[in-house]
């Protein structure tokens, strides 16, 4: 990237801008809706399945930068639609948004930006961005889009460079729901849509929300369980007063360490009381808080449906060694080197080895840092979920 007093220059039909705390300024066409909105900016890797970012609750307070090129020739529809809360403030690409051309189209990718407050730049050079968040970290940033092209760029780099970033940020209280709820939807089927859940379903799985993408209760459902879904500050009476069979700890965004000072001692009564536990994601790094471990902040994080990670440790039999391709999407990552002893590391990444599961030694407590339910992504995981509802008899 070029010196940021170069970036200062609006050139001719720019109508939006993505302004870096350290003053760059990025130029290209904004579309979406209008205004400015304050994140992280972050890369994603993957393919398909923008509409499944934009709507994941992980990305809550990230702008995210598409290396696929191609984004809007699928439209948008409500049925790929994650979560209704707060996902990802903005998003960056490098060609304009391209007509949808599909038959479960419902709406331009346009518009579906637009009436959910979200903003895109368009006409950016998405890999020297890209290579920028390689090299220096993910930074903050301010998302702009003006149709008349007119910014106060020495405001939005204020705001940019006074936006405190997301470590020690507890998020999950703004995206998790309000109230119990029992789950409904079933698994996705073309030309079906969504089943239903069986309310009579055993065994029964209260999952904690700190963020949760849909799709994975459709496949705790899928693997035969019954769920209720419950707020992220539920407490551990709370939860066992639904007489769960197994807890799952759900994915969301934000510094684990901020969202552990409620939700740790909830998990570690729940460890003490042995009742089995899943997470996946946040939910990973949680477990490992409650076991003893400590988190960091990644220097550009892991996002996007093409990371590879091995089994290791004991307990995998002769699938020990496999690789699973995988979706992902976190910057926080489980200090692998403060494991305790009691806690058996059965997942790394093969980009840069970082944790990627845990088991508890002596506990039907399992976790995955990456996101077995895909939407999107491969589906080379979905045995987790399996594994899970399998073991609660």
């Amino acid at each position: 990237m070029a010196d940021p007093a170069s970036f200062r220059a609006q050139p001719s039909g720019a109508t939006g801008c993505l302004v870096l705390a350290d003053g760059t300024v990025i130029w290209g066409r904004g579309f979406g809706a209008v205004g400015a909105n304050v994140g992280e900016v972050c890369f994603n890797t993957a393919m398909t399945g923008y509409q499944e970012v934009m709507t994941d609750p992980s990305y809550a307070a990230q702008i995210v930068t598409f290396t696929f090129p191609h984004i809007g020739n699928v439209g948008a529809n409500g049925e790929d639609v994650e979560s209704r809360v707060e996902g990802a403030v903005g998003c960056i690409v490098r060609e304009d948004v391209t007509e949808p051309s599909n038959f479960r189209s419902a709406e331009r990718f346009v518009e579906w930006m637009t009436r959910n407050g979200k903003i895109g730049l368009a006409g950016v050079d998405t890999r020297a961005l890209t290579r920028r968040i390689r090299m220096l970290g993910a930074p903050n940033a301010v998302i702009a889009h003006a149709p008349d092209g007119v910014f106060d760029l020495d405001a939005l780099i204020e705001r940019a460079a006074g936006w405190p970033g997301l470590e020690g940020m507890d998020l999950a209280v703004r995206v998790t729901r309000d109230k119990h709820e029992g789950w409904e939807g079933g698994y996705w089927t073309l030309g079906k849509g969504y089943g239903r859940a069986a309310f009579d379903a055993k065994p029964h799985v209260v999952a904690i929300d700190y963020g949760s993408k849909d799709n994975i209760f459709r496949n705790l459902v899928r693997a035969g369980a019954r769920v209720t879904v419950v707020p992220a500050k539920t407490s551990f009476d709370e939860v066992m007063a639904l007489k769960p069979d197994g807890v799952f700890l759900s994915n969301g965004p934000g510094d684990p360490a901020a969202t552990g000072e409620y939700a740790v001692p909830v998990i570690k009564a729940l460890l003490d009381a042995d009742v089995p536990l899943f997470g996946i994601c946040l939910g990973h790094q949680l477990l490992a808080l409650a076991a003893g471990a400590k988190t960091i902040k990644m220097h550009q994080g892991h996002r996007g449906a093409n990371h590879p990670v091995q089994r290791v440790g004991e307990g995998w039999g002769e699938t020990s060694g496999l690789v699973e391709i995988t979706s992902m999407n976190h910057g926080f990552a489980v200090d692998a080197a403060t494991l305790p002893e009691n806690v058996e590391q059965t997942h790394v990444s093969l980009f840069d080895g970082t944790n990627c599961g845990i088991a508890i030694k002596g506990k039907r407590a399992f976790a995955v840092q990456y996101h077995p339910e895909a939407s999107p992504g491969p589906q080379d995981s979905f045995y987790l979920f399996e594994k899970f509802v399998g073991g609660l008899g």
